[in-house]
């Protein structure tokens, strides 16, 4: 299926003195960067120095809002009005657009943050508040979300382009959500595994599920998370792979609008 991928991470998501994932490393392999903006990690001089160094990489910025919860790394679902969520995530964009702007960069693309990101996948309702943040800010922004969820359409309906996002070591349920990170073997801890999953994903547009049903995951973007120990090793062994594949890897800004593909249903 698709020939072109964007390689996304989530980075910037230390605080102060407390440092997390591999982000300089990362920043070599990835395409695209999702920056925390401070309301689930992150502070003002780590999204300052992240932007600068995914800057100077030629790395495409994204913001990764996310709700309220520092305690919780976002990841606490919470019950907020659709005027609260579009307030919420409209101020995290502008606060990294303003960095990115400082650093001689701009805005590509907008990835919501943990519980944000699973509830507007399948909430209609903070799906289209996320979306209209995105759009108030800048109409030219990519909405990134799950295939085939509220998110994406959302995204489409208010005319943004958006990326479908698949995870290479995320487990996923047969509804095509992601397991739940309470469940033990929500994470693929198996490298190869994980490869394995990417590439069905990428080529076939088509992943299996923790109970062994094959359901449809067409991708724009694949997420690579830098908080494991062998963040780096893993984001090596499947740019190579994808090479031998002949399948390129660029940035989602990189790519027009209509390279992407509309969702259905």
């Amino acid at each position: 299926m698709a020939r072109t991928i964007d390689l996304n991470a989530d980075l910037g998501e230390s605080f102060g003195p407390w440092r997390m994932g591999q982000d300089e490393i990362l920043l070599e392999l990835v395409t695209s960067a999702n920056i925390a903006c401070g309301f689930h990690a992150g502070d003002p001089d780590v999204m300052a120095e992240t932007v600068r160094l995914a800057v100077s990489r030629g790395v495409a910025l994204g913001a990764h809002p996310s709700l309220p919860d520092r305690q919780g790394f976002g990841r606490r679902a919470m019950a907020l009005r659709p005027d609260e969520i579009r307030n919420l995530v409209l101020y995290q964009i502008g606060a990294l657009a303003g960095f990115a702007r400082a650093a001689g960069g701009r805005l590509v693309h907008v990835k919501p943050h943990g519980a944000l990101y699973s509830q507007a996948a399948s909430d209609a309702a903070m799906a289209e508040a996320v979306a209209a943040a995105a759009r108030a800010f800048d109409a030219n922004l990519i909405l990134v979300g799950p295939a085939g969820s509220h998110l994406v359409r959302a995204g489409e309906a208010v005319g943004l382009a958006v990326a479908r996002e698949g995870f290479a070591d995320r487990r996923y349920e047969p509804d095509g959500t992601l397991t739940p990170r309470s469940r033990p073997d929500a994470l693929i801890e198996e490298p190869a595994e994980a490869v394995a999953q990417a590439l069905g994903m990428v080529e076939r547009g088509e992943v299996t599920a923790r109970d062994g049903t094959v359901i449809p995951m067409p991708v724009d973007t694949l997420c690579l998370h830098g908080d494991g120990p062998d963040a780096t090793a893993f984001a090596r062994r499947l740019r190579t792979e994808l090479a031998e594949r002949g399948i390129a890897v660029a940035a989602l800004g990189e790519r027009p609008p209509n390279a992407f593909s509309r969702e259905s249903g």
